[in-house]
């Protein structure tokens, strides 16, 4: 995602800037690119000030949903490296997210002096979703839907005990950053989408592999080959058609 302004500037007419958000939570850079279309505000969650990449288990969740909505916009979208384990999304496919089950312990709210209680009955916008999975079904010939995020801390990757166990609770994929930014949009009201990018098998998930190890550097690989997709997703929104 750190290139991604780029990937969507080289797909339709833009401009785009870089501002500084600020927070009582920290700096959050944004890049601003403007299209006919409309103005798509773009945030690396895992930024840092030098050439050093955030890992997840110390993102500041707060700082970066902050930012978003007070970008003022009318949908926020989630893009998430994903583990896999179902074969409708092997390593390279984007799938739309349904659902989310977070069971880590840490809190994530804006709320910390006067309890407020966001419903998450259903996390993911019906509507956006669906531009989404037309656009996918378009593009790479399917879009794997009702999918199911499971929300881990890292920044290690998952042990195949742990997947077998997120797996019975009905899980489809798995994840590292999704659980505290999709609670913390729940408290915003603003609609939310989730686009799961698929880099690589769970663990213990590889098909005729199951001991065969994940790599990060060819997660890494796998998720930048998808930038593409997620533009053309984005630029349906901004068209707003099914």
């Amino acid at each position: 995602m750190s290139a991604f302004s780029t990937t969507l500037s080289s797909l339709v007419e833009a401009t785009s800037e870089l501002i500084i958000v600020e927070s009582q939570w920290g700096e959050v850079p944004i890049n601003i690119v403007r299209t006919a279309k409309g103005v798509v505000f773009v945030i690396d969650r895992h930024h840092s000030p030098g050439e050093s990449r955030t890992p997840p288990h110390a993102i500041e969740h707060r700082a970066n949903v902050h930012a978003a909505s007070s970008c003022k916009p009318d949908l926020l979208v989630s893009v998430n490296s994903v583990g896999s384990m179902i074969e409708t999304m092997p390593p390279g496919i984007i799938g739309v997210g349904t659902g989310i089950l977070d069971l880590s312990e840490k809190p994530w709210t804006f709320h910390d002096e006067d309890a407020f209680h966001s419903d998450r009955t259903k996390p993911f916008d019906d509507h956006y979703s669906e531009i989404c999975a037309q656009t996918l079904i378009e593009k790479q010939g399917s879009a794997p839907k009702g999918v199911v995020v499971a929300q881990c801390i890292g920044p290690q990757f998952e042990s195949s005990n742990e997947i077998d166990a997120l797996e019975r609770l009905g899980a489809n994929v798995v994840g590292m950053t999704l659980g505290p930014e999709q609670r913390l949009v729940s408290e915003t009201g603003i609609p939310h989408v989730s686009l799961l990018c698929s880099s690589n098998w769970a663990a213990g998930r590889t098909p005729g592999e199951p001991e065969a190890e994940i790599d990060h550097k060819s997660v890494d690989s796998m998720a930048a080959n998808m930038r593409d997709l997620v533009s053309h997703c984005i630029i349906a929104l901004l068209c707003g058609h099914v």
